[in-house]
């Protein structure tokens, strides 16, 4: 199994051991990531918000760089996959646009090759014993809440996620690895993610709300696959030490890879005592 590989800003900075997981999870499961060569930011943060133009035009030239392969193109981040989509469903619907874009990047586009989310490729491009014959250390104990987040679902008439309000893939994956996903109804609210830098109070509010409503649950941990969900849920905690995880840190546990600790440390909210807890 062979995609191009978009790992966008995050992985390098906040998110590095979300960028150190997916490496050798993939690895482990056969999945070969082909790094698109001189990628550039996509623009997620804040040029949607300031310029339209140019939240096209980013992730178009991303596209345009992963197209020779033919690949579809991976990405660990729900901003940068929801950006590349909305760029990717310009380019094949809007000629003007598209044939602008084709004169500026030096490509023509052909529509080969899509963008995907790590989540969709783990949960559906590999049959269920792909994961499960490589479980060394069952989570068994493990009673963790699925955290999508707001972007990587929605639009729903972009992203064509199985359920806008209630996807189950997250869960799928956690039963595959023997843990016990808890059922909640927070899974796709905001955490406040581009609120963070200026209004850290309603990040704040959101994220004890996220928290709380997980414990209530009956959850001992909160797992997720965004870069900006995880910091925001692992630093904005207000007296509590709920543990957040990146999927393929769990999935790097439960194949007993090497390196998880070295994962795990880089987190605010200390992980380890749950799980020496639950002998993992």
């Amino acid at each position: 199994m062979r995609y191009s590989y978009y790992p966008g800003c995050t992985i390098s900075a906040t998110g590095v051991e979300y960028g150190r997981s997916i490496d050798a999870v993939c690895a482990a499961l056969g999945i070969e990531l082909v790094e698109l060569e001189d990628w550039s930011c996509c623009g997620s943060s804040a040029a949607h918000a300031l310029d339209h133009e140019l939240s096209l035009s980013l992730p178009a030239r991303n596209i345009a760089l992963a197209q020779p392969s033919g690949l579809d193109t991976l990405m660990p981040c729900p901003a940068c996959y929801q950006r590349t989509l909305n760029a990717d469903k310009h380019l094949r619907e809007d000629e003007g646009w598209r044939k602008e874009m084709e004169t500026l990047l030096g490509f023509t586009y052909n529509g080969q090759g899509r963008p995907r989310h790590l989540l969709d490729v783990l949960g559906n491009d590999l049959p269920a014993e792909a994961i499960t014959s490589r479980v060394k250390r069952p989570l068994k104990g493990l009673r963790p809440v699925s955290y999508y987040g707001c972007m990587l679902v929605r639009p729903p008439e972009l992203t064509g996620w199985d359920d806008p309000e209630h996807p189950v893939l997250m869960d799928r994956l956690l039963v595959a690895l023997g843990a016990e996903p808890v059922s909640w109804s927070y899974g796709v609210d905001c955490c406040g993610a581009s609120l963070s830098l200026n209004r850290s109070d309603v990040v704040k509010t959101l994220v004890g709300r996220l928290v709380a409503a997980a414990e209530e649950a009956g959850a001992n941990c909160i797992v997720t696959v965004c870069g900006m969900c995880h910091i925001n849920l692992d630093t904005r905690q207000q007296g509590t030490q709920m543990p957040i995880f990146y999927l393929t840190e769990l999935m790097g546990l439960a194949f007993d890879l090497p390196g998880r600790e070295e994962w795990f440390r880089k987190h605010f909210t200390n992980p380890l005592p749950l799980l020496k807890s639950l002998g993992l």
